[in-house]
């Protein structure tokens, strides 16, 4: 083309990221198509399962290489108005609605008008099932769209009936109106395939362990290296942050437990566990960056306790570090952890209870599990390689 092509990314917060997942798949995938900085040797697999053909795979990486320009819309509260560029992605700031049922549709509706009328882009990605409605917007623009789904939200208990009615809907509409549907979890496309027979491109979530740079976060919290746990994931119920806490009175020792999130209109549920939890748990809300890594780098075990979702972040991000992997035992977590962490059942507060303390025990046995845990998100989870999928999605739809 004589012109480079024009990507849109839409439905997130925003970047810089400093809030979830979505917003780090967005800051990690967006930098890296901008400057063309994948793996070479990537192998991604296509919606079919097989792998794509190399001579293909091969003009894709020098199409993009050369020829992206990147867009991702942001959201005001999240981004600074003033900020048009970051790392080389053009930003685009929108207004919305800070409540907890409009953040994300007020800000993806606007989004997409802009887009569709003014973005003039050649294809487009949008995240979160629930902006599946106004997917149509974008294809109405002319814009061929992916829209990436992550688990199965309907489930989140977060939600009352009428959210997970919406997303009942969402699950549907997910089938019909994307040029292409994304999963990124081989349970999740397992279930759109045998539910609604609609295939998927998987593409997992990825993880780059740089080595952190010091923050003094572990002498500011009051911990050692190797000795305290780690839970990380926004405070819902899903998430369980609750049974963790309940599941720690019954821990042997002196180890801290670290919980580091937070979540936004939870307050009631939040300061309820926090009042039940033993003087061995900290609170320090959310940290990012080199902080967030400091913390992933010197944890004895890594607790993830979700039980809705396809691929998490903070579940490949804490074994691409090393960690000794402790998991909720649900399909999706095994699935990405495989036999490298430790199963437990979040229900049954006594089987945390037993890992922890068999862990506590044996600190020579966790740091043989996270070596192993380390090597397979390396294998299987990375930036480069999630980004290369990305790369060649997005250059199918815009090249038709």
């Amino acid at each position: 083309m004589s012109r480079p092509l024009r990507v849109a990314l839409l439905g997130s917060r925003g970047i810089p990221a400093n809030y979830g997942g979505y917003e780090t798949l967005m800051e990690e995938v967006a930098t890296r198509l901008a400057a063309g900085a994948w793996s070479s040797t990537a192998s991604p697999t296509s919606a079919e399962g097989s792998t794509v053909d190399a001579e293909r795979f091969t003009d894709v990486e020098r199409l993009t290489d050369a020829e992206l320009e990147v867009t991702v819309y942001c959201r005001a509260h999240h981004t600074p108005k003033a900020l048009r560029d970051y790392r080389g992605v053009r930003l685009v700031v929108l207004p919305t609605l800070r409540t907890k049922f409009f953040d994300t549709p007020v800000h993806t509706f606007l989004s997409c008008l802009h887009a569709a009328l003014r973005g003039r882009f050649d294809a487009a990605l949008v995240v979160n099932s629930a902006n599946a409605v106004f997917v149509p917007i974008l294809r109405l623009g002319g814009i061929p769209t992916a829209l990436h789904v992550d688990g199965i939200e309907k489930k989140r208990a977060k939600w009352g009936p009428f959210g997970r009615a919406v997303y009942a809907l969402s699950e549907r509409l997910a089938c019909v109106v994307p040029s292409v549907l994304v999963t990124d979890a081989e349970v999740i496309r397992d279930h759109y395939r045998r539910r609604y027979g609609a295939d998927s491109w998987m593409i997992t979530y990825g993880v780059d362990p740089v080595p952190p740079s010091e923050t003094g976060v572990l002498e500011r919290l009051g911990l050692e290296p190797r000795r305290y746990f780690l839970y990380v994931s926004r405070f819902e119920p899903e998430n369980n942050p609750h049974r963790v806490v309940e599941a720690y009175r019954e821990v042997g020792g002196d180890l801290p437990l670290v919980m580091v999130g937070s979540a936004p209109y939870a307050g009631d549920f939040i300061e309820a566990f926090k009042r039940r939890a033993d003087a061995r748990v900290l609170f320090p809300g959310g940290i990012y960056g080199d902080g967030y890594r400091e913390l992933l780098s010197g944890a004895l075990a890594y607790i993830h306790a979700t039980e809705v979702g396809g691929t998490h972040p903070a579940l490949v991000e804490a074994m691409g570090y090393g960690n000794c992997i402790v998991v909720n035992d649900t399909p999706e977590n095994v699935e990405v952890a495989g036999e490298v962490g430790f199963p437990f059942q979040a229900p049954e507060p006594a089987s945390l209870a037993a890992v922890l303390d068999r862990i506590r025990e044996n600190p020579g046995l966790a740091r043989q599990r996270g070596d192993a845990a380390a090597r397979r998100a390396q294998e299987r989870f990375s930036w480069p390689s999630v980004t290369a999928r990305y790369a060649e999605l997005l250059t199918t739809m815009a090249t038709g």
